[in-house]
């Protein structure tokens, strides 16, 4: 082995990781992976506790989507009660849905404005002391504003349905625990002029075309920066919509084949297995029908997009024609494509909060179902990130006696580590030095995916990151650091 590059942390992602890139005498690289360096044991820390504090528990997972965990957690618990998901109340189900689609519209602001669009605006060869959401606000201050304000608009919904901005209480097993006052949802709806639904929708229109503007200048780069065959998995709602709450689990191959036939959740571990590998703490999901070599998957906004039949609100749905219209219908695997993705997900989002929004069931006073309590239950969401699940069960007793998680960026564990492979034969082979731009290259391969890394804390603050090329017998050929 010739020379060992490392990335360590990865920046302006959700968590914390490192990446290698091992490269022969002749600085061709053999081998890439995105190393996972926190261990977060929170399958073994809800074990013996009451089940009902799990949605409360398992969400301080992540501040950046505790809601996600929050409710896939309730709705594992729904099962647990003997009400199951599509026997909650109204008011209930709606009034978990809006706290759901503010998650998605929130966290999809964030990233695309927060962590994405510096490279789109100063390029992924630019100076790293510019490639900053700071920098953003200073030379494009009407941009920076809109998605502050986006992300405080889907944070407020949150508040609203949840109790708290971050780590809620509003999710319990079998329902809700308060319903949308006549007040609340006139904030959303009448408010000031940076903070109402219409305009949400109308800035989610704006963040498209700006991508679309970006593609259109940028074609090669967008269309070919990291795109490789992948199947793709996600929830469906049962007649093929997509559907961020509930649905039914479906998988395709790059051509388009189901490969996983729109199957009831709670039979998940008949189809997905998990693989460990050594050098990292995060698994290998993959189809067990298909085996651990090709059985890996995609998910996450474009997976959706692949995924699904068509959208169920009438400008996004437009946008999803003019997506699927791009590839003739086939499966789309352009990694930078997620972002276009993103941003429809984004403008749905934004639809279906104004109509629940205008929705009286939301103001209703029955909030919670009971049934008949079993042993087992499993819940499924699509997080801003994909497919999530919990797995629970409890003993007479009521206590946890197992937990199994498989976070979203644990699916794409493995398109992740191909996207740093492709760029990395793409960027790095051949060269005698490190260039800043080629690692940033990298970086923008795994950011497109926007991974919460082992589903940890956003850290606040800078970053340090030091690179060095090594020779075979460790000698240090050339270092960088931000």
């Amino acid at each position: 082995m010739g020379q060992k590059l490392t990335i360590e942390p990865v920046t302006r992602v959700e968590g914390h990781g490192k990446v290698t890139i091992h490269l022969d005498d002749d600085n061709n690289v053999i081998q890439s992976r995105l190393h996972i360096v926190e261990f977060r044991g929170f399958e073994r820390f809800v074990q013996g506790r009451p089940y009902w504090e799990a949605p409360v528990l398992v969400q301080r997972l992540c501040g950046i989507c505790p809601v996600s965990h929050h409710l896939a957690a309730a709705k594992a618990l729904d099962v647990i009660v003997g009400v199951g998901p599509e026997r909650l109340t109204e008011t209930g189900e709606k009034m978990r849905r809006l706290m759901h689609y503010g998650q998605i519209f929130q966290s999809h602001a964030l990233h695309f404005f927060h962590l994405v669009s510096p490279d789109l605006l100063f390029g992924i060869d630019a100076n790293p002391g510019k490639r900053n959401v700071i920098e953003v606000a200073n030379e494009f201050q009407e941009l920076a504003v809109q998605g502050v304000m986006m992300r405080k608009f889907g944070q407020e919904i949150i508040r609203a349905t949840a109790g708290k901005k971050i780590h809620g209480t509003g999710a319990i097993p079998g329902g809700i625990n308060k319903n949308l006052s006549i007040e609340e949802r006139d904030f959303f709806v009448k408010g000031s002029d940076l903070q109402n639904i219409d305009k949400m929708i109308e800035w989610s229109k704006d963040a498209l075309k700006l991508f679309k503007g970006y593609h259109q200048e940028n074609r090669k780069l967008v269309d070919t920066f990291a795109a490789f065959p992948s199947n793709h998995l996600s929830l469906v709602r049962k007649d093929g919509a997509l559907d961020f709450y509930h649905g039914v689990l479906r998988a395709i191959d790059e051509k388009g084949n189901k490969i996983l036939h729109d199957i009831d959740y709670q039979n998940y571990l008949d189809y997905i297995g998990e693989e460990v590998k050594s050098w990292s703490y995060m698994k290998f999901p993959f189809l067990k029908s298909i085996g651990k070599k090709e059985g890996w998957y995609r998910v996450g906004p474009l997976a959706r997009l692949n995924t699904c039949d068509f959208i169920p609100s009438p400008l996004a749905q437009k946008e999803f024609e003019e997506f699927k219209a791009y590839t003739q219908g086939k499966p789309n695997n352009m990694s930078m494509h997620m972002h276009w993705a993103r941003l429809i997900e984004t403008l749905h989002a934004a639809e279906v909060m104004r109509d629940l929004l205008n929705d009286s069931d939301l103001q209703g006073k029955d909030l919670v179902a009971k049934g008949t309590k079993c042993s087992e239950g499993v819940g499924v969401i699509e997080a801003p990130r994909g497919t999530l699940f919990h797995h629970y069960k409890i003993d007479k007793n009521n206590l946890i006696t197992m937990c199994n998680l498989i976070v979203s960026t644990t699916n794409n564990n493995e398109p992740m580590n191909r996207a740093v492979r492709h760029v990395a034969d793409e960027m790095i082979s051949g060269q005698r030095s490190i260039k800043e731009g080629m690692l940033n290259a990298v970086e923008v391969a795994i950011r497109a995916y926007d991974p919460c890394l082992s589903c940890a804390t956003h850290a606040i603050g800078k970053m340090p990151l030091e690179i060095s090329l090594l020779d075979k017998n460790g000698v240090i050929l050339d270092k960088l650091h931000n």
